[in-house]
């Protein structure tokens, strides 16, 4: 088994630290963070609260890690449904061809080429910051599953003329077992840095929205809480710790994914040259 590589590594351990930030402190939170008026407000950091509480009386701290929890949870729903119905749709049209790829790539085409952010802030316009979060996710799946599904079919087409996999319908394989136990350990690697690449994607266009208002204003997320912290004056006010906390989360949540993505690319690499 090849080691793991220094980027790979930082990149894991940097994610790790964000998941206890947003997996394991927002459990152990004694209010709702986001209750108004809960504390005393405009608090500096301190032993009792971390960070400090904002101008709406909410523990900063509190606040983060549950933001932090949504934004991945946002990011990872994204990641998971749009990897998984690209690399599907990639492998069919690719490997099945005929009338089925051609719809298939029509289809992936229109995604492609339709602009993706002036609907997006058309769609949260009309809901005026009242979508979920579910639909929100839908929505980006929906615009993010066309990109996988190009380069795996592209894959699929150059690997579907190799030796062993005519040997493999000679032998009388399915379709489903020449694509699932043939083609598919090939692309386990690109899969899985997609999925990372995906996850900064999902993650960067919510929080984008939610800076401007336009995503799920009811609930926290790392958007949501600069988009709150503008709205209050925190920069005015020298509340650093308020707005600051959530653009530092998001820079390290961003390297962490960048390094583990590349370094996901890098061991495969190191793989195939074995």
């Amino acid at each position: 088994m090849t080691k793991l590589n220094t980027r790979l590594q930082l990149g894991l351990f940097i994610l790790a630290l964000i998941a206890v930030l947003g997996g394991i402190f927002p459990f152990f939170a004694e209010t709702d963070p986001r209750t108004w008026n809960a504390f005393p407000r405009n608090l500096k950091p301190s032993a009792d609260h971390w960070l400090g509480t904002t101008n709406l009386g909410q523990d900063t701290f509190g606040l983060l890690a549950l933001a932090t929890q949504n934004s991945l949870i946002v990011g990872l729903t994204v990641a998971f449904f749009a990897t998984a119905i690209g690399v599907i749709a990639g492998l069919i049209s690719g490997f099945v061809g005929g009338l089925l790829d051609r719809f298939l790539t029509l289809l992936m085409d229109v995604f492609i080429v339709v602009p993706t952010l002036p609907i997006l802030i058309l769609m949260a316009s009309l809901l005026q910051g009242r979508a979920s979060l579910l639909l929100i996710s839908a929505i980006l799946v929906l615009f993010n599953w066309p990109w996988p599904a190009r380069q795996t079919r592209a894959m699929a087409l150059s690997m579907r003329e190799r030796e062993f996999i005519n040997v493999a319908a000679f032998s009388g394989e399915s379709t489903f077992k020449i694509i699932t136990r043939e083609i598919f350990p090939y692309l386990t690697a690109w899969t899985m840095a997609n999925f990372v690449n995906t996850v900064l994607v999902g993650i960067a266009t919510e929080s984008g929205l939610a800076v401007i208002g336009l995503s799920s204003l009811q609930e926290a997320t790392l958007g949501t809480m600069i988009y709150w912290a503008l709205q209050h004056q925190a920069l005015l006010g020298e509340r650093w710790w308020w707005i600051g906390s959530p653009v530092v989360v998001i820079s390290v949540l961003f390297i962490g994914l960048f390094l583990t993505s590349t370094g996901i690319s890098e061991k495969s690499a190191v793989e195939r040259g074995h």
